[in-house]
């Protein structure tokens, strides 16, 4: 099977020509079928949208109600045919409601995997390895140097420096959507019982990750008048506000960064981040090339990230590889950008 037999690339995104619908088009779209919440992969304007019924929640609560004009929630493992190509949804283990997405027809199957991560993480469904023949997959951290730790030490480093520093807030950059919220539940599972304080740029996804079941403990939102009496605390905000005015009235704080690109400590010294916490919510270089293995699939394409090296990779495994150069998908802080200002 060729993978173009299913897919294409066009000016929006990528297009299923025999369904007739996109998948995380970058544009406005009569239909589309959307992995997750984020923004560089979930806009608004679309004619109609297909996806988990908790990226729809996470759409409307970031969009508005109307952030498109039909939609129709799907669930794990459902089956959905679309003029005869047979459509389902599967964990990708990213964030609340993230999904893999599986195109079937009478010449094959590809499965386009949106943003996914391996490791553990207790506020999604965890990622589940679908065999292909086709297999289009990010490479945000696709290079030989990004082995990610196992994100409960890196929390634990946190932990230890509340107990040496008592006296200092500490201020965590998470990204609003996914990244903060499991943060705080590893914490809890560290045996952090204290409140947490959050930007309110958090509280939406918060409120809607607890509404959905996942204890987070009390959560409770940072106001003028409190910011001077946080010493000990934790705080957790968008990475935006780690370096803005907002974090000036903190006692004498301790600034972490929840990031995979905490690897590299020339963007931690940049950032001026005190703290760096290597957590990642993408599959790291080793768990991206073994997912590529285990899918079974003979093409792959690669989008936003190290795509060459990913490419080059594959092609010493004897895979048929290409870059795809979307522009429109990035880092996920590109969806903090608005609600960094709130």
């Amino acid at each position: 099977m060729a993978l173009s037999d299913l897919l294409t690339l066009t000016p929006a995104g990528l297009y299923c020509a025999a369904a007739d619908v996109h998948i995380d088009p970058v544009r406005a779209v009569p239909r589309a079928l959307i992995t997750h919440g984020h923004s560089d992969h979930a806009r608004a304007g679309h004619g109609a949208v297909l996806a988990t019924r908790e990226t729809l929640a996470i759409m409307a609560l970031r969009y508005g109600a109307k952030f498109c004009e039909q939609q129709q929630a799907v669930a794990y493992g459902e089956r959905i045919t679309l003029n005869g190509i047979e459509v389902s949804f599967h964990p990708a283990g990213h964030v609340l409601g993230s999904a893999q997405i599986r195109l079937a027809g009478p010449s094959g199957s590809v499965v386009v995997s949106g943003d996914y991560k391996r490791a553990f993480d207790p506020t999604c469904a965890p990622f589940e390895l679908v065999r292909c023949d086709a297999f289009v997959t990010e490479a945000t951290f696709g290079l030989p140097v990004f082995r990610h730790p196992d994100a409960a030490g890196e929390v634990a480093k946190l932990l230890r420096s509340c107990a040496v520093f008592p006296e200092r807030a500490h201020l965590v950059g998470a990204y609003s959507l996914g990244k903060a919220q499991r943060v705080m539940k590893l914490l809890r599972l560290a045996g952090w019982d204290k409140p947490i304080w959050i930007h309110g740029a958090l509280e939406k996804i918060t409120d809607f990750y607890q509404a959905e079941g996942i204890d987070l403990g009390e959560i409770r939102k940072v106001s003028a008048a409190d910011r001077a009496k946080l010493a000990g605390e934790i705080i957790i905000c968008p990475p935006g506000q780690l370096a803005d005015l907002w974090s000036r009235k903190f006692p004498d704080p301790v600034t972490a960064f929840a990031s995979g690109w905490m690897r590299v400590r020339a963007r931690a010294r940049q950032r001026g981040v005190e703290l760096p916490m290597v957590i990642s919510d993408h599959v790291d270089w080793d768990d991206l090339c073994t997912t590529i293995r285990e899918t079974g699939a003979s093409e792959i394409w690669v989008t936003h990230g190290a795509e060459e090296a990913i490419v080059h990779w594959c092609e010493t495994q004897g895979l048929d590889a290409r870059p795809l150069n979307i522009l429109g998908y990035g880092d996920d802080d590109a969806e903090t950008v608005a609600e960094d200002a709130a």
